[in-house]
């Protein structure tokens, strides 16, 4: 019967933190974001402290509403907040719950010092304590910084795979994620409150039940809220999973735009568009940015011996490998014919050499013509601002840089030092 109520309770509780929650997030608009930043923010030290102290008796086990109910909200309604508008905006209150825990552990450190006065018994002020809840709440938010980053790279990664099965992107990704929190935050509370580890299991399954939870009141906010804004008449269910936000539908319409048909990579326009920005905002924030330029060595022999539906499938194959090596900040553009450039902001020249020369080992070793001989090319390497503070003065010097490489006997990479290595 006990146990009954308690669920009954985890159940409302849930229905509450969700309604009240959304309910702010669906009216930032009218509202502000701030009212809903400020009422995460409100319930940390809450969560945080149930989590530590107050565990109730559930059919699957002993839990915290704390961790369970209100910490599992909180991710779920940072995925949603993200879903609304974007990492950046996402980002925000992450950043203000962690400074907001290191002010409170250094004002409980400074009031120890202070010479207190007992006004009424029993009244004493317990510091002890308020160290553990604030190391407790500064781990607690660290963890949600890696579960608000792993929970939207993985929401995205799923796209890619079950793109219009929005409601099980959010399902999946709740789940996944809370089990990596459940793993880092009970670690912590195993080791300063001494929580028994049988706790474990059934804190892990309170978590999988209330993201259930929070997926049932998703799907029915997407289906009969958010449906509410589309002409009805002219949508299916199906589709409204797909519209998901305009941010999403803007990212992937221009993900898609500016390719390069044959090779998948991004085409010149959209270099011209695109390196500037990624080199002048590189310089902004005091990093370099290098610029690769890669050309297929005698390349006019591939189509001349073997035709151009090869050569097309020499080029593919050279992009396929630049994609491995490069890192996801970096971009890729088809330069013309069978040249690529290569756009890497925080890379410095030392490191974008040894980029380069893994480039140029990976194509040589794996990439060959139809009759098994390699395919090699030759490389230039210039680095923002040591080669100048312009994208155009930095690709210039990296063109000059590729033309050193080919005069040089070709299959080498050659940067502001010259000759790196030759094979």
């Amino acid at each position: 019967m006990i146990e009954a109520t308690n669920l009954g309770l985890f159940v409302l509780e849930a229905i509450g933190y969700f309604g009240l929650m959304v309910t702010l997030l669906h009216f930032r608009n009218r509202l502000g974001l701030g009212v809903f930043v400020a009422a995460l923010g409100v319930m940390h030290f809450m969560e945080t402290y149930l989590a530590a102290v107050f565990y109730v008796s559930l059919p699957f086990g002993v839990a915290s509403p704390g961790s369970s109910v209100f910490f599992a909200g909180k991710l779920m309604m940072i995925l949603m907040l993200y879903l609304q508008e974007d990492a950046a905006t996402v980002r925000q209150p992450i950043y203000g719950l962690f400074i907001g825990n290191l002010l409170t552990v250094a004002i409980a450190w400074i009031l120890q010092l202070h010479h207190t006065i007992q006004l009424s018994p029993g009244n004493e002020a317990d510091f002890g304590f308020l160290k553990e809840m604030g190391w407790l709440m500064i781990w607690g938010t660290a963890l949600l910084y890696l579960d608000s980053i792993g929970i939207i790279l993985l929401y995205e990664r799923l796209g890619r795979y079950i793109r219009r099965k929005v409601i099980l992107r959010f399902m999946i990704c709740g789940f996944v994620l809370l089990t990596f929190d459940q793993v880092g935050f009970f670690g912590a509370l195993h080791y300063f409150m001494d929580v028994p580890l049988a706790a474990f299991w059934d804190g892990w399954k309170a978590k999988m039940f209330a993201v259930l939870i929070y997926t049932v009141l998703f799907a029915a906010y997407e289906i009969y809220v958010r449906r509410d804004r589309l002409p009805s008449s002219t949508r299916s269910i199906s589709d409204v999973f797909g519209d998901l936000t305009f941010r999403e539908r803007y990212n992937d319409l221009l993900d898609r735009s500016g390719r390069d048909i044959l090779t998948g990579v991004y085409d010149r326009g959209r270099m011209e568009l695109e390196a500037p920005v990624m080199i002048r905002e590189a310089l902004r924030q005091g990093l370099p940015g290098t610029v690769i330029i890669i050309d297929a060595d005698h390349f006019k022999d591939v189509n001349d011996n073997f035709g151009h539906l090869q050569g097309d499938e020499v080029l593919k194959a050279i992009a396929a490998r630049l994609g491995t090596i490069l890192r996801s900040a970096d971009r890729v553009f088809r330069f013309g014919g069978e040249e690529f450039v290569a756009i890497c902001p925080g890379t410095d020249q030392e490191e974008g050499l040894l980029v380069a020369e893994r480039l140029r080992w990976t194509i040589a070793t794996s990439v060959k013509t139809p009759d098994g001989r390699p395919v090699t090319v030759s490389i230039g390497v210039a680095t923002a601002d040591e080669d100048g503070v312009s994208f155009t003065t930095v690709l210039s010097a990296a063109d000059d840089r590729l033309y050193q490489a080919k005069k040089s006997g070709r299959n080498c990479v050659v940067g502001r030092s010259g000759l790196v290595k030759v094979s």
